[in-house]
C-alpha cells in the first residue's frame, strides 16, 4: 500500500475506504466470482481489463475492471468521441448508450450497474483510488485539459464522487469538471459519505437513462453495414 502523502488520502478518508471495503467484502466477494464466471462462459480472454489511468497530481496506475467487451480493442474511435464531448456542450453519453455490437453479453448491463468497476477495490485497497472521488481518466485524456481543468487531479480518484450523483452522463464535460474541482476543494468525512449514500440511486437513474436511449433510436437500416471497429473499455 502507499503512503497517504503521495496519493492525496487523508487519514480519515484512508480509514473510511478500509472500513467500507472489510464490511462490504463479504457481499461483494461472491458476486465477483459470480461476474468472472459469466465473463469466462461467454467470451475467450482474460476476465480483468488493465489499463493505465491518471490519477492523484499526474500519477499513473493500473487501473482494473471487468472485461466487458471482446478482446482485441483499439482507443482510436473512442478518442473522437472524447474529443467531441470535450468540444460540445453535450450530455456525457457512453458510446454504447446506442447499442454496440462489440460488447459482449451480459457486458452492457454490468456497465449500466457499474458492476464492471468493482475491481476498482483492489485500486482502493492499494492506495492508488478512494471510493470517492473524481473518475480516473485516460492519459490522452488529460493531455487535452485546460490549464483550469488540471485542478481535478488535487483529488485521488474515485469509484465514485460528486459527479457521479449530480446527473453524471446528464451532465456536459466541462461541468463534469467542475463537480470534480469543487469536490477537491471541499472534500471531508460528511460529503464522502452523503455521495456513497447517494450512489446506489444515481446508478437506478443511470440504468434507467441507458433504457430510454436505447428505446429512442431507431435501428438501422438493412443497407447499412456496421463497421467492424472495437474500443478501449472504458
Amino acid at each position: 500500500m502507499k503512503n497517504s502523502e503521495n496519493t492525496g488520502l487523508p487519514g480519515w478518508k484512508r480509514a473510511l475506504d478500509l472500513a467500507a471495503i472489510c464490511m462490504a467484502l463479504p457481499l461483494l466477494l461472491p458476486l465477483a466470482v459470480v461476474i468472472g464466471s459469466i465473463i469466462r462462459l461467454v467470451s475467450t480472454g482474460p476476465i480483468l481489463f488493465k489499463q493505465e489511468r491518471v490519477g492523484y497530481r499526474g500519477s499513473r496506475f493500473m487501473c482494473l475492471k471487468f472485461r466487458t467487451m471482446f478482446c482485441g480493442a483499439e482507443t482510436v474511435t473512442h478518442q473522437g468521441h472524447l474529443q467531441q464531448l470535450m468540444d460540445s456542450d453535450v450530455p456525457m453519453t457512453k458510446m454504447d448508450a446506442k447499442g454496440d455490437a462489440r460488447i459482449i453479453p451480459f457486458g452492457k448491463l454490468l456497465r449500466a450497474s457499474g458492476l464492471d468497476e468493482l475491481p476498482q477495490l483492489i485500486n482502493v485497497f492499494k492506495g492508488e483510488m478512494s471510493l470517492v472521488g473524481p473518475r480516473p481518466c485516460l492519459p490522452y485524456e488529460a493531455a487535452k485539459y485546460l490549464p483550469w481543468q488540471l485542478e481535478r487531479f488535487n483529488a485521488a480518484p474515485g469509484l465514485t464522487g460528486l459527479w457521479q450523483v449530480s446527473g453524471k452522463n446528464r451532465t456536459t464535460f466541462t461541468k463534469m469538471i467542475q463537480l470534480d474541482i469543487e469536490y477537491g476543494r471541499n472534500k471531508n468525512l460528511f460529503l464522502d459519505l452523503k455521495i456513497m449514500i447517494k450512489t446506489f440511486p444515481a446508478l437506478l437513474v443511470q440504468m434507467w437513462d441507458g433504457r430510454q436511449q436505447k428505446k429512442s433510436v431507431p435501428p438501422p437500416a438493412a443497407s447499412e453495414t456496421p463497421m467492424p471497429l472495437r474500443i478501449a473499455n472504458r
